[in-house]
This record gives structure tokens, C-alpha cells and sequence, in this order.
């Protein structure tokens, strides 16, 4: 029975040790990724900036303000997107290998909490914590 147990858990480390490895990939392809299209975004930006540079010359410098301002809410829209879609693509991989999220753990966490206090105070829990558990716990 104690062998059955100890592979067990060297089965679930090993697929932990493979989830993390992955995860870890899955941010360098990430990094990787937005590395390069933020280089081809810089590039772009460049351009835009050496053509509005041109048309501005002759210009107020104001128009020149807000275009600048408008390039860079740009970037930072394309760097959202970025973000974004690395966080949905780990928050899934996590979800499909079963690894509890924060969530789930400050849930169970709570869950102890009420449970200890119980089992040491020999008493049923309140009204309030069990809205607590009710509320972290996972739907």
C-alpha cells in the first residue's frame, strides 16, 4: 500500500514538474513573441514618427502633441493584447492539467480555517464563516 502511495506522488510530481516546465515555455515563447512584435512595432512607430515629423515642421507643435499621444496609446493597446493573451493561454493550460488556481486555494485555506476552529473549540461554526466558505469556495 506504501508503495502504491509513494508512486502515486512521483507520478503527480513528475506531471507538477511537466506543467511547470511547460508554463515556463509557454512565458519564453511569450516573451519571445512580444519581443519581436514590439521590434516590428518600434520599427512602425519610427516611420510614423519620421513622416509626422515631416508634416510637422510647418506645424504647431500641439497637432504634433496628439499625434504622439495617440501612436503611443498604440503601443500600449498592442502591449495589452500581448499580455492578455499569454495570461488566458497559461490560465488555461492550468485549467486543462487541473492545477488549482489562487482562488481555490485561499478557499480551501478558508475552509481549514472553520473546520480547526471547530475541531478546537468543539463548536458549530457561525453564520459568518460559513458565508465566508460560501463565498471563496469555487462554483
Amino acid at each position: 500500500m506504501a508503495k502504491i502511495i509513494a508512486e502515486s506522488e512521483m507520478r503527480i510530481t513528475k506531471k507538477i514538474k511537466e506543467s511547470a516546465n511547460q508554463i515556463w515555455l509557454a512565458g519564453l515563447g511569450a516573451y519571445s513573441k512580444a519581443e519581436k512584435e514590439g521590434s516590428k512595432l518600434f520599427d512602425t512607430l519610427v516611420r510614423d514618427g519620421e513622416k509626422i515629423d515631416d508634416k510637422a515642421r510647418g506645424k504647431k507643435v500641439t497637432s504634433y502633441r496628439a499625434r504622439v499621444e495617440e501612436v503611443k496609446d498604440k503601443a500600449a493597446s498592442s502591449w495589452e493584447k500581448i499580455e492578455k493573451a499569454f495570461d488566458d493561454r497559461v490560465a488555461k493550460t492550468l485549467a486543462k492539467l487541473n492545477i488549482p488556481t489562487k482562488q481555490d486555494v485561499d478557499a480551501l485555506a478558508a475552509q481549514i480555517k472553520v473546520l480547526r476552529a471547530q475541531v478546537e473549540g468543539h463548536t458549530a461554526p457561525t453564520p459568518a464563516a460559513k458565508r465566508a466558505v460560501a463565498k471563496k469556495s469555487p462554483k
